[in-house]
């Protein structure tokens, strides 16, 4: 039987990477899925490999506007919402001396503001016993250079999680982080690796992994398929590695 059988669920950040990855076993899985993303043609062109009637709607996460008209679209075509992926982020990796004001409003406005409007848009019709999941880093645990701003933005996530899974305790609503550590997507590219150089900086940083690999996006995606499913009925207000063991070393 089909673990997420007439659930609808929501991934912010859809269109690529993680997002992307868990929206396609979702949606595999029989929930109805909804997509968000910057791009209009990206978040298309997603919709159409997730397949099953995948619905994409485009925006910044950054503004609260945008969650409000997403909740008002789901409402209106298929009624209360069952799963809630915070998934969309960015990462800027800077030294902390070099930071400008305009990264640092970039990082936490999409990375901390943009969760934490979304889940207050999406509160409201978010079914009882539904399930919210955020997507955090490791980096919010472990020190990466030049990874302060993010880590910082990540970390906001947690307390957020915490919070929520009181304040929402008597609705049955869960609420969990997912922390990936490094994981083999297109992100590597927009952090700036030229494709020459990707190998090496792919070994280098499957050295600091206890598994000595990074991971596929489809591994998140299993574990995204857990926290959003009966499988994790029982979890509520935990941070979830899913590292590959680097957070050991």
């Amino acid at each position: 039987m089909q673990k997420l059988r007439d659930k609808v669920a929501l991934v912010t950040g859809g269109n690529s990477g993680i997002g992307l990855a868990a929206a396609k076993a979702f949606a595999a899985e029989g929930a109805q899925v909804v997509i968000t993303g910057r791009r209009r043609t990206v978040v298309d062109q997603a919709v159409q490999e997730i397949g099953f009637g995948a619905l994409g709607i485009d925006g910044d996460v950054a503004d609260p506007a945008h969650h409000a008209h997403v909740a008002e679209e789901v409402t209106r075509r298929f009624g209360p919402l069952d799963i809630y992926m915070a998934n969309a982020g960015v990462n800027q990796i800077t030294h902390s001396a070099d930071v400008s004001e305009a990264e640092y409003d970039m990082q936490f406005g999409i990375n901390a503001r943009g969760v934490f409007f979304g889940v207050q848009k999406m509160v409201p019709i978010l079914r009882d016993g539904g399930a919210i999941i955020l997507v955090g880093s490791l980096a919010s645990e472990k020190v990466l250079a030049g990874h302060a701003v993010y880590a910082g933005s990540k970390a906001a996530i947690g307390a957020f999680a915490r919070s929520w899974a009181i304040e929402l305790k008597d609705r049955g609503i869960r609420v969990n982080v997912l922390s990936p550590g490094p994981v083999d997507t297109a992100i590597l590219e927009k952090l700036g690796v030229p494709p020459e150089e990707r190998a090496s900086f792919t070994a280098a940083m499957a050295a600091g992994i206890a598994l000595g690999r990074l991971g596929g996006p489809d591994e998140l995606a299993r574990a995204a398929l857990f926290l959003a499913s009966d499988a994790s009925s029982f979890v509520t207000g935990i941070n979830l590695r899913v590292d590959g063991g680097m957070a050991l070393l």
